[in-house]
């Protein structure tokens, strides 16, 4: 027999992690290593238990399943993220992808809809909700929008935050004001019409606008 398909759950909603773990606990192939209810934790358990396949919910409290995708890949690149939510059309979706996510299913998947996109994630198969598959395709064909012109300090802030410091943190290390680190922030959100730091940071590993 081959090895069990190891599973974590990252999900804020308890009776839903309660309730995939009995489900997936009914198939012999399958093991639930871990549980998480913040992407945070989601990170620092994927990293601990290097499991084949992450079920990714997209809403969290704190680090949401966008970004916690990204670093989940980023300590333990086997691994296989399946985002599970509640939205079809979420904006999230192509953020997703982009982060590392190969397949994107709705919450109310069928039982063996969902056992197979297990099955398939461990074989590095993609599975796509058609409006998830829509959406990317539609991204896929639209122009590249024109690269908007960074100052030099702006930069500098923009990768900081992609590195995952705070506003204050970056104001000390780059010795000004932290007021002026929100002013810089703003500003990068406008011109690159972003909404949030999350996606800021996506922006700028993207563009390999962080240093290693």
């Amino acid at each position: 027999m081959s090895e069990p398909i190891r599973v974590l759950i990252a999900d804020d909603h308890e009776v839903v992690r309660r309730g995939l773990r009995a489900f997936l606990a009914t198939e012999p192939e399958i093991t639930v290593v871990a549980e998480a209810a913040d992407g945070e934790s989601a990170v620092r358990l994927a990293e601990a238990h290097r499991p084949d396949v992450v079920l990714m919910d997209l809403v969290m409290p704190g680090l949401d399943g966008v970004e916690a995708t990204r670093r989940i890949l980023a300590v333990s690149p086997e691994s296989r993220v399946i985002v599970l939510t509640s939205y079809p059309d979420d904006e999230r979706v192509v953020p997703a992808i982009r982060a590392g996510a190969l397949s994107y299913l709705l919450k109310d998947v069928a039982p063996d809809q969902l056992i197979a996109a297990i099955r398939a994630a461990r074989r590095g198969e993609p599975v796509l909700h058609p409006v998830a598959a829509t959406r990317l395709m539609r991204e896929m064909h639209r122009p590249a929008p024109a690269t908007p012109e960074l100052t030099p300090r702006e930069r500098e802030v923009l990768a900081l935050v992609a590195k995952g410091l705070s506003n204050q943190e970056i104001a000390a290390r780059l010795y000004i004001a932290e007021r002026t680190v929100k002013s810089h922030i703003s500003s990068l959100l406008a011109k690159l019409g972003l909404e949030d730091r999350t996606q800021l940071a996506i922006y700028a590993i993207r563009n390999r606008l962080v240093e290693e």
